[in-house]
């Protein structure tokens, strides 16, 4: 296995436990099914990086022939699916080959997302939130920018400071790939992030005053990578959903960037403005969206028409 490979197993299972919250057994799932399909990439002289959707389709057809059965085959393919992903929000390569590969058997799998309530009660929870009106501050600083701008959230952890000053309508956000996009800030979200940066800027002249260095970052931390961490959030929204009395298991950043581009669809946004807004370079990618709102629509109909019960 090639040690670019490596390092592609290794980060997408390092932000499947920190983003997504995957357990154990399944990270030990994902990682087994990505070394076989590295493992057969390699027999081709191929790797991940350069991989074409033919290549994933002969691979499942390899996996077909060795007679694997289909919830082995459906769950490799969605570990492959799952890492290219991941690929590309990271910007390591422009296209996802294995988007439009249908699984054996199994529907697409939509993403989950939140109702516009359980939103509103987590957004409520971050304001109780915290051993300090300063945590309390922050987590709602959080939570306001990550649900008004769809932000990924590594791209939120790491944003610097530099990009909030002044009251700002609109934030610059630095994306996968280096690719930078305009999100632009409710005003809810404009208020939590003026009151987080003055309680920031105080702490950070308290510490300057005893010898540490300023930070650089929106939502600075002593740790070595200078900023919150996406694991450190992760855990925290997993608080803020047990505080808000949202399922756990529900509550994830992802989730939050899922509810962000599905609320902005059923209220009437363009889905070019919201595949913008989410910074993706392929329409395609923003349409699931599209699927989300069409189950919940049908869903609405079948609870609520008169004819369609009984």
């Amino acid at each position: 296995m090639t040690v670019s490979n490596s390092r592609w197993i290794s980060a997408f299972l390092e932000a499947a436990a920190a983003e997504r919250g995957a357990a154990s057994n399944t990270q030990l799932a994902y990682g087994r099914d990505l070394l076989d399909f590295s493992a057969w990439l390699e027999g081709r002289d191929a790797a991940f990086e350069t991989a074409s959707r033919d290549d994933v389709e002969a691979y499942l057809l390899h996996c077909d022939a060795q007679g694997l059965a289909k919830s082995t085959r459906a769950r490799r393919l969605s570990a492959i699916k799952q890492l290219y992903r991941f690929a590309y929000e990271e910007g390591w390569r422009e296209t996802n080959p294995a988007i439009q590969i249908s699984g054996p058997g199994r529907d697409k799998r939509l993403p989950k997302t939140l109702s516009e309530d359980e939103v509103d009660r987590l957004l409520a929870a971050a304001r109780e939130t915290g051993r300090t009106r300063e945590d309390r501050v922050r987590n709602t600083c959080l939570m306001e920018l990550l649900y008004a701008t769809g932000m990924r959230v590594t791209e939120m952890v790491s944003l610097p400071v530099a990009a909030a000053r002044g009251d700002p309508r609109m934030l610059l956000v630095a994306g996968k790939g280096g690719k930078e996009r305009m999100v632009p800030l409710s005003p809810p979200a404009r208020d939590a992030l003026a009151e987080w940066l003055a309680l920031r800027d105080a702490a950070e002249d308290r510490a300057k005053a005893q010898g540490h260095p300023s930070s650089r970052y929106l939502f600075p931390s002593r740790g070595k990578l200078g900023h919150l961490t996406r694991h450190r959030f992760y855990m925290l929204i997993k608080e803020l959903a047990v505080a808000a009395g949202v399922s756990p298991a529900k509550v994830t950043p992802h989730t939050l960037r899922h509810a962000f581009a599905t609320h902005l669809l059923a209220n009437g946004a363009d889905l070019r403005a919201i595949q913008t807004l989410l910074g993706h370079a392929d329409v395609a990618t923003t349409e699931i969206y599209t699927h989300v709102l069409d189950e919940r629509l049908r869903d609405l109909v079948l609870d609520h028409h008169p004819l369609a019960k009984g």
